[in-house]
C-alpha cells in the first residue's frame, strides 16, 4: 500500500477534483475529494509527510508550507485551491544540496533548536518565508514572524538563534 492508496471513509464515492501544480520544483498532478485539505493531499496523495498534522485549525503552524512565495497553513487550504500554484514543502528545502538540507536546517541543528522535532518542519518553513521577505530581521521581527508556530518543547530562544544565524550566514557574500 502506498500513501496515495490511503483513503478516509468519507472519500469513497466522493466527486474528485483534478489538481495540477508544482511541488518542490517538480510538476505534480493528483485527484482529491473537494473537501480534502492541501495538508492531507501533500501527506497522503504525494507522500510528503514532513508537513505535519497537528491542530488542523491553523493555530500551531506545524503544517506551514510556502505557496507562491507566501507562508501558508496547509491545513486551512483546500487541495483544489493549489491548482496552478507553486508549493515548497520542507522536503524541497535543500533537496539539491549534498546533505539534502539547507542552511536554515543546518542552523536549527547547530543552535540546538530541534528538540522533539514535531514542530520543526513548520518552524523551518515559517523561518524560510520570514528570511525571504526580511533577510535581516531583528529579534523582535523574528519573534513576530514566527509567532504563528508553536513549539511544545518551548525551544523558542534556540529557534530565534537559528534564524539569526542563518540571516548572518546569508548576509556574507
Amino acid at each position: 500500500m502506498t500513501a496515495s492508496d490511503v483513503q478516509s471513509p468519507d472519500d469513497i464515492g466522493s466527486d474528485q477534483v483534478n489538481v495540477t501544480c508544482t511541488v518542490n520544483g517538480k510538476p505534480a498532478a493528483f485527484s482529491v475529494p473537494p473537501h480534502r485539505t492541501l495538508m492531507d493531499a501533500l501527506r497522503y496523495q504525494l507522500g510528503l509527510t514532513g508537513t505535519k498534522t497537528c491542530c488542523a485549525e491553523g493555530e500551531c503552524g506545524a503544517c506551514t508550507v510556502i505557496i507562491d512565495g507566501a507562508g501558508v497553513n496547509s491545513c486551512l487550504m483546500l487541495a483544489a485551491e493549489a491548482e496552478g500554484r507553486d508549493i515548497v514543502t520542507i522536503e524541497g528545502l535543500g533537496a539539491e544540496k549534498p546533505r539534502g538540507i539547507c542552511d536554515l536546517q543546518e542552523s536549527f541543528l547547530e543552535a540546538g533548536a530541534v528538540q522533539c522535532g514535531f514542530c520543526i518542519p513548520g518552524q523551518v518553513m515559517a523561518a524560510e518565508y520570514l528570511l525571504r521577505t526580511n533577510p535581516d530581521p531583528s529579534v523582535e521581527e523574528i519573534r513576530e514572524g514566527m509567532s504563528g508556530n508553536l513549539c511544545r518543547c518551548a525551544g523558542y530562544q534556540r529557534i530565534v538563534a537559528a534564524v539569526q544565524m542563518t540571516a548572518q550566514k546569508r548576509a556574507i557574500p
